[in-house]
């Protein structure tokens, strides 16, 4: 981050210095929210939720090593030496903050939204980018109401694009954070079922995710996923560049002659309205051609060539527990998809694990969130999914679980177990460890499925 000064704190959160410091040259470099964390010479912004108020920390991360800090109410006693700002609220403080620095960086801003892939989608752009550009991206997750202004507010003068992944899961939330960001290039990844228990219906997603669309630049484009029913619907409805990637005819930008030696990468020929290009793509599923897709869009978009398109595309890590491949001796691979989970991404993952040919396929699989009063037929079509896939064995762990395990069963597949809890399947997950086997692991983030990756790592023997 770029130092602010206080002065230039209370203009942008409209704030007022109070306690004994009325210095405001005072400046700090870094913005933190955590309490546990804090660099020295930082801002701290005492942020309130349900379970926890930042108030009752500021005391220990200014002993820590904060500058100051962002409060919505006064103290009883004042550290000397340190300044204080009070606001009505800290969190829309954090939200004008972040866009009053954002202004300071005339650079390409990429906004990343989408049902599923939004994060894959974030990683393969800024790989890609970064083989002419210096890319700030979204580290992990940061996508939400908090995370995004983060991840604007460590921008510095060295950074030549931004790379912003922006999640949601209520009407009106992108289009709050696409007001910070203000994209020059949006991306929709796709409209699926996720958070549909909050939005109601698909086509209430839909919305929700076009919530961007307004905030779009006048001169800028956005990019889609020309092989979804609903976002086709946008062609020739955007005022702005709209281009469409896909497997489809009469897209933008397509992929052709897809194939994959199912351990280790895809590959695929790329269609763009400027020229084509191999694409090997150093990760599993054919679902990977739309990030690859997209992020060759926004490429050519910022004047890249297919050279460094595919010198980027080979240089892509997917974030922890995204498809990780993990190769144990004993010729065992784990594929760690665990940090989320819902009916379109359990369904590219079931062909994921699918393309592992030669190979004995396991599928350890928990509770999807967030789908609402149809939950159930939801879990029982992944266990479908899965069965249609070739799965071997189908190892089902949670309350929602049973139902994609008796999803399975009734497509014809005979070894799908279900177990309520970790511990109770634990023997079952270990008589799966054997050479030659594939093991994948995937769940909404809330089942903590890196537990069932580790107990099998714990359990390989070297």
């Amino acid at each position: 981050m770029e130092k602010l000064t206080v002065a230039q704190l209370l203009e942008a959160v409209h704030g007022t210095l109070i306690g004994d410091v009325t210095d405001t040259s005072i400046a700090f470099n870094e913005v933190t929210t955590d309490s546990r964390n804090v660099p020295a010479g930082s801002l701290f912004i005492a942020l309130q939720g349900e379970r926890f108020d930042g108030h009752d920390f500021v005391t220990g991360a200014l002993e820590a090593g904060a500058a100051g800090c962002l409060v919505s109410r006064g103290r009883e006693t004042y550290l000397p030496g340190k300044f204080y700002v009070k606001v009505r609220n800290t969190e829309r403080a954090l939200m004008d903050l972040a866009k009053y620095y954002r202004q300071r960086f005339p650079i390409p801003f990429i906004a990343v939204t989408g049902s599923v892939g939004k994060t894959t989608a974030k990683d393969m752009i800024a790989a890609v980018l970064s083989a002419r550009y210096r890319v700030h991206k979204t580290e992990g997750n940061f996508n939400n109401n908090i995370g995004v202004p983060l991840t604007l507010l460590k921008l510095n003068a060295e950074h030549q694009v931004c790379v912003v992944e922006m999640g949601m899961d209520h009407a009106g939330e992108i289009d709050t954070l696409s007001q910070l960001v203000e994209p020059d290039i949006a991306v929709i990844t796709n409209i699926g079922d996720a958070h549909i228990e909050n939005l109601g219906s698909r086509e209430a997603i839909f919305h929700a995710k076009c919530e961007v669309l307004p905030h779009l630049k006048p001169n800028g484009a956005v990019v889609l996923n020309g092989d979804d029913p609903m976002l086709i619907t946008l062609k020739d409805k955007v005022p702005q560049t709209a281009l469409f990637v896909g497997k489809g005819e009469g897209l933008d930008y397509i992929a052709r002659d897809i194939e994959t030696d199912g351990s280790t990468h895809i590959s695929c020929l790329v269609h763009t309205p400027r020229c084509q290009f191999q694409a090997d793509i150093p990760a599993l599923g054919e679902h990977m051609i739309y990030p690859t897709l997209i992020a060759a869009a926004v490429a050519e978009r910022l004047g890249m060539g297919p050279d460094e398109i595919t010198r980027g595309i080979g240089a892509f890590l997917p974030t922890k527990m995204r498809m990780n491949i993990i190769r144990c001796p004993g010729d065992i691979v784990i594929l760690n998809d665990c940090y989320n989970a819902n009916p379109q991404s359990m369904r590219a993952a079931a062909a994921v694990l699918g393309s592992a040919s030669h190979r004995r396929k396991v599928a350890v699989l928990g509770d999807m969130k967030e789908l609402g009063p149809n939950s159930a037929s939801f879990h029982r079509m992944v266990g479908g999914y899965f069965a249609e896939a070739g799965t071997d064995r189908l190892i089902a762990i949670g309350d929602l679980a049973k139902y994609i395990a008796e999803g399975a069963r009734d497509a014809g597949m005979e070894q799908a177990v279900y177990y309520p809890t970790l511990l109770e399947a634990k023997e079952s997950l270990l008589r799966e460890i054997r050479a030659g086997v594939t093991i994948l692991v995937k769940a909404s983030r809330s089942m903590a499925f890196e537990n069932v990756v580790e107990l099998l790592q714990a359990n390989i023997t070297n």
